[in-house]
């Protein structure tokens, strides 16, 4: 193995480290000497690499929100039925809030500190997205409300089980299995409060 490449595979180590703390397991606060110990290497390398633990976990954090934006662009590009798309977005979005429980949680807390909030979707990009709602809604497949109400359901009925899922857990007295088993249904709950049909 070459030197460059031992030095990504640390740097991807470390990343993924970093992640299972934050994203996984909830530990927001985890220093960069937990995060080291976690990886198995020596918390130099962190700083090395990364510059510094908010780095990293910013690095870590425009991972994530790209891959996801990639993944909504592809969807709400398509030229599926817009009922199929939406299913689709659901879809992906609770897998993401399975593989990764407290990424909502994390990203509340970071907007709420001021950081780490970017702009998800471009003008056109929306405007398309509140013509095919108001097209829905003509059809008589959603119910009549503006645009802007049915995504705020829609986004509302994905984010806010994962955003809170800490409070959740311990006040339904529910573990982390049955938890992402309630997240694993939702999409055709969703569905069926989104669509009349």
């Amino acid at each position: 193995m070459s030197k460059q490449e031992k030095k990504d595979q640390t740097q991807e180590l470390i990343k993924q480290t970093a992640k299972n703390l934050f994203f996984v397991q909830g530990k927001f606060d985890a220093t960069t000497q937990e995060i080291a110990d976690e990886a198995g290497v020596n918390r130099t390398l962190i700083n090395y690499y990364f510059r510094s633990r908010d780095n990293l976990i910013q690095i870590i954090f425009d991972e994530a929100h790209r891959v996801e934006k990639e993944k909504s662009e592809l969807i709400m590009n398509s030229d599926l039925p817009f009922k199929e798309k939406i299913a689709n977005f659901i879809d992906g979005s609770l897998q993401t809030s399975l593989q990764y429980p407290y990424l909502e949680t994390y990203i509340v807390s970071q907007i709420n500190k001021g950081s780490c909030h970017k702009r998800d979707v471009e003008e056109e990009e929306l405007k398309k997205l509140y013509a095919d709602i108001e097209k829905e809604m003509e059809l008589g497949n959603i119910e009549k409300m503006a645009p802007v109400q049915f995504v705020l359901n829609m986004i509302s009925l994905l984010v806010f089980p994962s955003a809170v899922r800490p409070l959740f857990l311990e006040n339904m007295m529910i573990d982390d299995k049955e938890f992402d088993r309630l997240i694993a249904d939702r999409k055709d709950i969703i569905l069926n409060m989104l669509f009349k049909k």
